[in-house]
């Protein structure tokens, strides 16, 4: 697959703003981490930290389209996230360790994952969709690209399946030196500044194809499966 990845980076990076939309992803990202970080993921759903919880992913999921009318969060409020957040909150630590440079040998667990975020959604009353489950993933654990319809048109397969996971650790393989040295760093809420935390390879290669999708769409060469 061949693909200019410096080239799609510039563009979509052209966009990285505290108050752009896409920001939100990192306000959500920044979140989830640090929990990560301090080892205490556990807390995200105690009585403290749950409302927090759903909001943050809740801003970020509406920043992102999720909550258009096609959509059942539409009609839930945060509270509706309290199963997908507690399921968050029981994942071992290995599973927030799980990247694009790993789906050679861990897809199926990438994908066990989606299914149990899936089966919380279910639980809240909302029918996700792979891509609700993808950019769910993609904002806490920064897993998974997200999924959504410029990055299957850009990258080319429209499912969240093992088969197009290993496709997406392919890519990774044959760009490693790329997509490690793109070093993208998520902004502060505060400050509005570059934090230390990078975006996960995942994250890279949604950006990568998400601005392939929106170049094929916008040069008539729209790519599917």
């Amino acid at each position: 697959m061949t693909v200019d990845i410096a080239a799609n980076l510039k563009k979509y990076r052209g966009v990285h703003s505290p108050e752009a939309r896409y920001a939100s992803f990192d306000y959500c990202f920044n979140y989830f981490q640090a929990e990560r970080e301090a080892g205490k993921t556990d807390r995200l759903a105690d009585e403290v930290h749950l409302q927090m919880s759903c909001l943050q992913l809740g801003f970020y999921l509406a920043s992102w389209g999720m909550l258009r009318g096609s959509s059942g969060l539409l009609w839930r409020s945060a509270a509706g996230l309290v199963p997908v957040v507690k399921q968050i909150a029981k994942e071992p630590a290995s599973i927030w360790d799980l990247d694009a440079h790993s789906y050679a040998d861990h897809a199926d667990e990438v994908y066990d994952l989606g299914g149990r975020v899936r089966e919380a959604f279910k639980d809240g009353g909302v029918r996700a969709s792979d891509t609700l489950v993808a950019k769910t993933m993609l904002g806490v654990f920064g897993c998974v690209p997200a999924f959504d319809r410029y990055f299957q048109i850009g990258f080319g397969r429209a499912t969240l399946s093992p088969k197009t996971l290993k496709k997406i650790g392919d890519f990774y393989k044959d760009n490693q030196t790329e997509i490690e040295d793109a070093q993208v760093f998520t902004l502060d809420f505060g400050t509005g500044l570059p934090t230390e935390r990078r975006y996960s390879r995942a994250k890279i290669i949604d950006m990568v194809f998400f601005q392939e999708g929106i170049t094929l769409v916008q040069e008539g060469r729209i790519r599917t499966r």
